[in-house]
C-alpha cells in the first residue's frame, strides 16, 4: 500500500494561527499532500496522506518549528489517499469541549503506555492493585464500531457533552485508576485533565490512543475496528482498513 496516513496533535500554545496556518497550507500544497489540519490557540491537530517521502518532507518542515520539535505522528498505510483535498482550518479548539479552564498546553494529565495498560488488563488492577476501569471518550457511533472489552460509554453525542456527563457519575471511578482513551489521544488528554480537575482520583489517559495501541500491542482485549474520519471509515488492529460490508 503506497499511500502513508499520519495523525498527530500537539498541545501547545500558539499566537500567530492565521500566519502559520499560510506556511502550512503552503508546504502541504507543494508537497501535494491531502488531508486536513487544525490550528488553534492551544495547538494543532493533523491528518495528512501521501508517499513517504512527501510526508516525510512535511515533518521536517513541521519540526524545524521549535512548538512542534517533538510531535510524534501515528502511521498507517493505504492503496490510496482517504481524503479528497487539503484544507488547513483555523479553529478556536482543535478538539470541541467548550470548557476553557481545560489547557492541555500547560500541563499533561498521566499517561499510561499501551503495553503497560494491556498488563493492567491482563491482571485486572493496576501496579498498586486498585480495579482499572476503561472509559471511552469517544463518540457513540465510533465506539459501535469497537471498542475495549467492559468500557464505561456515555453514548456521546458530540465530545462537548462529556464534563456533564462525567459529573453525573463520578462516584463509579472511586478507589479506581480510571484509563480514558479515544483514537488518537487528543479527547482523552482533555477529558483526562477534566477529570483530575473535578477531584476525580487516579486518573490516566491512553498514550497515543487506540492507533498507538494497536501499533504497539495488536487486539489484545479490543474487540472490532478502530473508526477513524475518512475514507477508510474504520482501522483494524493491524491498522489495515477494515473491510468494507
Amino acid at each position: 500500500m503506497s499511500t502513508l496516513n499520519i495523525s498527530a496533535y500537539k498541545f501547545v500554545g500558539i499566537d500567530d494561527a492565521p500566519a502559520l496556518r499560510e506556511r502550512l497550507l503552503g508546504q502541504c500544497t507543494a508537497l501535494a499532500l491531502m488531508g486536513t489540519i487544525l490550528v488553534a490557540p492551544e495547538g494543532i491537530n493533523l491528518f495528512l496522506a501521501g508517499p513517504r517521502g512527501a510526508i516525510d518532507a512535511f515533518m521536517d518542515f513541521l519540526r524545524a518549528d521549535p512548538r512542534f520539535a517533538d510531535i510524534a505522528p501515528k502511521e498507517s498505510h493505504s492503496a490510496l489517499p482517504p481524503f479528497r483535498r487539503m484544507r488547513v482550518r483555523l479553529k478556536k479548539e482543535i478538539i470541541t469541549m467548550r470548557h476553557p479552564l481545560v489547557r492541555p498546553e500547560l500541563g499533561r494529565a498521566p499517561s499510561v503506555p499501551p503495553a503497560t495498560l494491556a498488563r493492567w488488563l491482563d491482571s485486572g488492577c493496576d501496579d498498586e492493585g486498585r480495579d482499572v476501569v476503561m472509559l471511552d471518550t469517544r463518540n457513540d457511533f465510533e465506539v459501535d464500531q469497537g471498542t475495549f472489552s467492559n468500557v464505561v460509554d456515555f453514548r456521546l453525542a458530540s465530545f462537548g457533552d462529556f464534563p456533564e456527563a462525567i459529573a453525573a457519575d463520578r462516584e463509579r471511578f472511586a478507589g479506581k485508576t480510571v484509563v480514558s482513551f479515544c483514537t488518537g489521544g487528543i479527547r482523552c488528554e482533555k477529558a483526562a485533565i477534566h477529570m483530575q480537575d473535578i477531584g476525580i482520583d487516579h486518573v490516566y489517559q491512553l498514550e497515543g490512543g487506540i492507533l498507538k495501541y494497536f501499533e504497539e500491542v495488536g487486539a489484545t482485549h479490543f474487540r472490532g475496528e478502530c473508526f477513524v474520519f475518512d475514507d477508510r471509515i474504520a482501522l483494524d488492529p493491524s491498522l489495515r482498513p477494515a473491510a468494507k460490508a
